[in-house]
C-alpha cells in the first residue's frame, strides 16, 4: 500500500511548468528491489512497503524455565515413548537408535565427558575453555577486548555427525553454541565455519538467528510450544519428551490406549482381509503421512508455531519455493541449508508421481528401506517391472560407469550431496538431471564435475552429450533458463514465464514461477496468470497467485473470494493483500493478527508487525516494532530501509534519510538503496549528502537511469546546468522512451537561452509522448 496522497505527490510531484525545472523525482517506471537476508521491500513509485512472507528457515531456538527434566505441557499428560513399548517392541527398538530420539536431550556427565575433557583451545580469533563442573559441560569465551563470557550448558541437541550444546541466557531464553562437537573425530569446531560473526549480529550464536525457542526446539523435542510473551520478551516454553517421540508423530491417542487393563485387540487368522483402499483414498493417506515428516525436513516459515501430527501442511506452514538465487540453484538445487522438502516437491517424482518419504525411508529409523550403493532403492520403482508408472532404467547402460563404482550409483549422480554445518552431508532430493552446460551457462554445479574434480567444464559437457545426446535438452534446462533470467531482470523474461506458467504440472514450480512474475506484477498478461491460477487445486499455486495479486493493480476483486480458501496459507495471503478492510474481530482479522503474533520473537516478525500497521494507515504506530526490529537486527538492509520509508511517510525526512542511507551502507552492491536514500537527503534539504548518495547509485549500477535523472535535476537546482545536461543525456541514452528526461534537458536549455537546442528537446519529448502539454506549451512560448 502506498503512503497517503499529499505525501506522495510531496516526493514525486507532477512535472512542473517549464520555467521551472523538475525536483527530483521517485521513478514510478523503475522499480528497485532489495532482498535483505530475512525480509523482502518493494519499492516501486512513491514509497510502498510490501512484505512477501517468505522467510529464511532454518533450526530455531531457547528454554523453558531451567529445569533438567522435561516439563509436563499444559494440556493433559500426553503417552512418553516408553508407554508405548511393551505393545510396540521392535519399533521401539529400531525408534530407540535413531537421530529422532537422540535429537534432544538432557547433559549428562558420563555421555559427555569425551567433549569436555578439560581443555583450552583457540578458534577463528576466539579462546575457549571447556570443563565439567558439578556434572554440567562449562564454556568459556574469550573474545579480544571483551570480558570473559562463562555459560554452563543445559541440553544437547544432536547426535552424529555432530553435538551442539544449549545454554540458558535468562528470562527462560536459551542459545545454540556455534562451537559444535564432532564426536566420531574428537574434535570441536565452529558451525559457520570461518565466517566468524561478531558479537550483535543477528546470527551470532548469541544472537536471535540462534535462539533456541525460536529456531531449533519445536523440531527436536515432543510437543513443543514456545510460549514467547512480547510484552516482557521472555519465554515460558513448555515440552513432554526429549527427541522426536512417538506422540510428536502419531499424535495423543485415545486415553486408554497404553492402559495395561484395556481390552486387547484380537485378529482371528482366519478373518476376512479388509477390502482395498482407492487409488485416491491411498494418495490422501500417503500425502498425509508425508506431511508429518515435512515440517521439520523442510525450510519454511511457521504460520501459527503449532508442530504436531495430523495437521494439513498447509495450514501450518510456508514452504520456501525456488525464487532467490542466494537459496536454491536455478534449475532448484539446493544452495542454501534448505533440507529436502522443497526438492521433493519439485522433482517429478514428488511433485507429479506423488513418490513420498515413506516410499525411500523407513519411518522409525530413519534409514533406507533398501540399499542405495548398489542401487536397490532405486530399482524398486526403476527395475523391472516398473512401479509408480517409473521409467525402466539398467544402471550400468545408463550411467557408463563401471560396475560397483561410485559412478554407476543412481545417488551419486540423482542425489549429490551437500556439506552443511561444515560436518553433515545432505543428499539433494530434486532427482534432477546433471547438466554441466548450466554449469558454463548459469554457475549451477553439476554432479560429473564434483566427482571429476580433476576435469573441465566442457569435457563433462562433451560426454553428456555423446551418452544422452537430444535428451539434455529437457524442461528442467529450459525452466532453469527461464528462472535465472527472471532472477537478473533479463529482458523477455516475464514472457518466458508466462509460457511455462501454462504448461508446468508440477505445482511447486507453477507456483514458484507465478512468484518469480511479482516484479511485473502490473502486466496484463501476468494479472491473467495469476486471476486463473487463484482457483488452481493445489494451495501453494493459490497462494502465489495471491502474493501476485497484492501488488498488482485491481488485484482486490480476485483475492476476496480467497478469504475462504480451506487452507490458511492461502487465507493469510489474502488477508495480507486485505488487511485494511478486514473488520475488527472478525475471523480473518483475528487469523491475521494471531499469524503476526506468531514471530513476534524475531525481527522479521517485528517487521510485518510494522508493515501490517503501515499499510492499515498507522504509521505513527509502525515505528516502535520497527525500531525494535533493527535493535535485534542491526545489520538488515531491508529493515532499515522500511523504517526510513516510515519516518519519511512521518514526514521526518533527516531521520529518514539517515536510515536509508544505513541500507545503503549494508547493501553495497545495490544501486537503488542508494537512490532512495538520496531522494530522502534531498527532501531533508542536505543536498550535498543527496549528490553524494546519487553518485553512489551510478556507480553501482551505471544504467539506472532514474539516478541519472535525479542527479541532473540535483545539478539543475545548484546551478551546475552543464553538469545537468550530461547526466539527463547519460539517462536518455539508457531509457530513450521516457519523456521526463528530454523534458528536464528542455527546461534547462530554456533557461540559458539555448531556445533552439530546448525546441530540440521538447520535440524530442512529443515524438515520445504527443499528449506532453508541459512540452507543447514550451514551444509555443516566445523566444
Amino acid at each position: 500500500m502506498s503512503v497517503p496522497d499529499d505525501q506522495s505527490k510531496r516526493r514525486d510531484e507532477a512535472i512542473p511548468p517549464h520555467r521551472t525545472p523538475p525536483r527530483l523525482s521517485r521513478a514510478v517506471g523503475s522499480p528497485g528491489a532489495d532482498v535483505a537476508r530475512r525480509s523482502v521491500i518493494l519499492i516501486t513509485g512513491a514509497l510502498t512497503i510490501t512484505l512477501f512472507a517468505s522467510l529464511a528457515p532454518g533450526c530455531r531456538r531457547d528454554d523453558p524455565k531451567r529445569v533438567t527434566a522435561p516439563v509436563a505441557a499444559t494440556a493433559a499428560m500426553s503417552h512418553a515413548s516408553s508407554d508405548c513399548r511393551s505393545c510396540h517392541e521392535d519399533i521401539y527398538k529400531t525408534w530407540a537408535d535413531s537421530h529422532h530420539a537422540h535429537a534432544h536431550r538432557v547433559v549428562n556427565p558420563v555421555a559427555d565427558a569425551d567433549a569436555f575433557t578439560p581443555k583450552k583451545f583457540p578458534l577463528h580469533g576466539v579462546n575457549y575453555e571447556l570443563a565439567l563442573e558439578n556434572g554440567r559441560p562449562a564454556l568459556t569465551e574469550l573474545r579480544p577486548d571483551r570480558p570473559p563470557q562463562r555459560f554452563t550448558a543445559d541440553y544437547v541437541l544432536g547426535y552424529t555427525p555432530l553435538r551442539q550444546y544449549v545454554v540458558p541466557v535468562g528470562n527462560g531464553r536459551y542459545q545454540l553454541t556455534e562451537l559444535a562437537y564432532d564426536p566420531a573425530k574428537n574434535d570441536w569446531f565452529n558451525v559457520f565455519g570461518d565466517e566468524r560473526r561478531q558479537p550483535g549480529e543477528w546470527g551470532q550464536w548469541l544472537g536471535r538467528g540462534m535462539n533456541w525457542n525460536s529456531m531449533c526446539a519445536h523440531c527436536h523435542l515432543t510437543e513443543f510450544r514456545k510460549n514467547y510473551n512480547p510484552a516482557t520478551d521472555a519465554y515460558a516454553s513448555t515440552w513432554t519428551e526429549h527427541g522426536v517421540g512417538c506422540v510428536q508423530c502419531h499424535g495423543n491417542l485415545a486415553p486408554n490406549h497404553s492402559d495395561p487393563n484395556r481390552k486387547p485387540i484380537v485378529r482371528s487368522s482366519g478373518a476376512q482381509p479388509t477390502e482395498p483402499k482407492p487409488p485416491a483414498v491411498l494418495a490422501a493417506v500417503r500425502q498425509r503421512a508425508q506431511e508429518t515428516c515435512a515440517p521439520c525436513h523442510a525450510r519454511n516459515e511457521l504460520l501459527t508455531g503449532d508442530v504436531r501430527p495430523e495437521v494439513a501442511y498447509n495450514d501450518h506452514y510456508r514452504l520456501t519455493l525456488p525464487t532467490d538465487a542466494a537459496v536454491f540453484y536455478p534449475d532448484g538445487q539446493v544452495r542454501d541449508e534448505d533440507f529436502n522438502y522443497t526438492s521433493l516437491m519439485t522433482s517429478r517424482m514428488g511433485g507429479k508421481a506423488g513418490i513420498t518419504c515413506l516410499d525411500c525411508h523407513e519411518p522409525h529409523s530413519g534409514r533406507t528401506r533398501l540399499p542405495a550403493s548398489n542401487n536397490a532403492l532405486c530399482l524398486q520403482c526403476h527395475g523391472a517391472p516398473g512401479r509408480q508408472n517409473a521409467v525402466i532404467i539398467d544402471p550400468l547402460a545408463h550411467s557408463h560407469h563401471k560396475a560397483d563404482s561410485t559412478g554407476n550409483q543412481c545417488v551419486t549422480c540423482h542425489m549429490p550431496m551437500t556439506t552443511y554445518m561444515q560436518r553433515d552431508p545432505r543428499h539433494d532430493h530434486g532427482f534432477l538431471k546433471p547438466d554441466p552446460l548450466l554449469t558454463r551457462e548459469l554457475g549451477i554445479p553439476n554432479a560429473c564435475n564434483r566427482c571429476h574434480t580433476d576435469q573441465t567444464v566442457d569435457w563433462s559437457i562433451t560426454h553428456t552429450e555423446q551418452w544422452y545426446g537430444e535428451k539434455m535438452n529437457s524442461r528442467q534446462r529450459a525452466r532453469a533458463r527461464a528462472v535465472a533470467a527472471a532472477q537478473t531482470g533479463a529482458a523477455g523474461a516475464t514472457e518466458r514465464l508466462l509460457e511455462f506458467i501454462a504448461s508446468e504440472d508440477i505445482p511447486a514450480w507453477k507456483a514458484t514461477l507465478l512468484l518469480l512474475t511479482r516484479a511485473h506484477a502490473a502486466n496484463p498478461a501476468v494479472i491473467a496468470a495469476a486471476r486463473a491460477a487463484t482457483t488452481d487445486a493445489d494451495p501453494m499455486v493459490r497462494s502465489a497467485a495471491a502474493q501476485v495479486l497484492a501488488t498488482s493493480p485491481g488485484g482486490a476483486p480476485a483475492l476476496r473470494p480467497l478469504l475462504k480458501d480451506p487452507f490458511r496459507l492461502v487465507r493469510l495471503d489474502a488477508e495480507w493483500a486485505l488487511s485494511p478492510e478486514l473488520p475488527e474481530n472478525s475471523p480473518e482479522r483475528k487469523e491475521l493478527e494471531a499469524y503476526l503474533t506468531v514471530a513476534a520473537d524475531q525481527p522479521t516478525g517485528r517487521l510485518r508487525i510494522a508493515q501490517d500497521l503501515f499499510n492499515r494507515g498507522r504509521t505513527a504506530d509502525a515505528e516502535a516494532p520497527l525500531r525494535k526490529a533493527t535493535e535485534w537486527d542491526p545489520n538488515s538492509p531491508g529493515i532499515h530501509e522500511t523504517l526510513g520509508l516510515v519516518l519519511d511517510a512521518l514526514g521526518r525526512s533527516g531521520e529518514a534519510a539517515a536510515s536509508l542511507w544505513r541500507s545503503a551502507q549494508l547493501n553495497p552492491t545495490e544501486a537503488q538503496p542508494a537512490m532512495n536514500a538520496a531522494l530522502a537527503f534531498a527532501a531533508a534539504g542536505k543536498l550535498p549528502d543527496a549528490e553524494l548518495a546519487l553518485r553512489e547509485a551510478v556507480r553501482r549500477d551505471p544504467r539506472l537511469d532514474r539516478a541519472w535523472y535525479n542527479l541532473g535535476l540535483l545539478l539543475a537546482q545548484t546551478n551546475r546546468p552543464a553538469e545537468a545536461i550530461t547526466a539527463l543525456q547519460q539517462a536518455e541514452q539508457i531509457a530513450p522512451r521516457v519523456p521526463d528526461y528530454p523534458y528536464a534537458r528542455a527546461t534547462i536549455l530554456w533557461q540559458r537561452g539555448e531556445r533552439e537546442a530546448a525546441e530540440a528537446a521538447a520535440r524530442r519529448v512529443l515524438e515520445i509522448d504527443p499528449s506532453h502539454a508541459n512540452a507543447r506549451q514550451l514551444l509555443r512560448s516566445p523566444r
